[in-house]
């Protein structure tokens, strides 16, 4: 199965990064623009709206366009993991993993990870994917690593922006 990572150093101490990348907020504003998200839910893990925090079970309902042409695509995404979770203290690194429970891929398993590295953190998204279309997805399913790193490119220069980086 194609995997696609990518890693950052960010200028800023791993709770503020963790915080950050932990909320619907974050979310939207690591999102490319070029990607036209629109959210239509976010649900915590016991069915509340609009949870302070994206722990463990929360789902997103959301769509994108990208480039705005694209046909919109529904994407639901699931918080399947989140370590530490609550409020507990991060010591060291963190993480969490969503999946998407439905949308355009077949498979799609993102792995945000944080590691603490004195006042620095360094932020490293794993992506495992399968591409749609059976057979034919899969030939050319290594390919999407191209369409990914735009992207990703972009969600680590706003986290490093964000932080006081370049």
């Amino acid at each position: 199965m194609p995997t696609y990572r990518r890693t950052t150093r960010i200028p800023a101490p791993i709770e503020d990064v963790w915080a950050f990348h932990s909320t619907i907020d974050g979310l939207i504003e690591l999102t490319p623009t070029w990607m036209n998200m629109r959210i239509a839910s976010v649900e915590g893990p016991d069915g509340e709206p609009d949870p302070a925090v994206l722990s463990a079970g929360s789902r997103i309902r959301m769509s994108v366009a990208p480039f705005g042409i694209v046909p919109r695509q529904r994407w639901i995404s699931r918080i399947v993991e989140r370590e530490p979770d609550g409020t507990d203290p991060v010591e060291g690194s963190a993480y969490f993993v969503d999946d998407m429970i439905d949308g355009p891929f077949r498979k799609w398993e993102h792995t945000h990870a944080f590691y603490a590295d004195g006042d620095e953190t360094h932020l490293v998204d794993t992506v495992e994917y399968r591409l749609p279309l059976g057979p034919l997805g899969d030939a050319v399913g290594p390919l999407a690593k191209v369409g990914f790193e735009g992207m990703f490119r972009d969600r680590h220069t706003r986290t490093d922006r964000r932080f006081g980086g370049e």
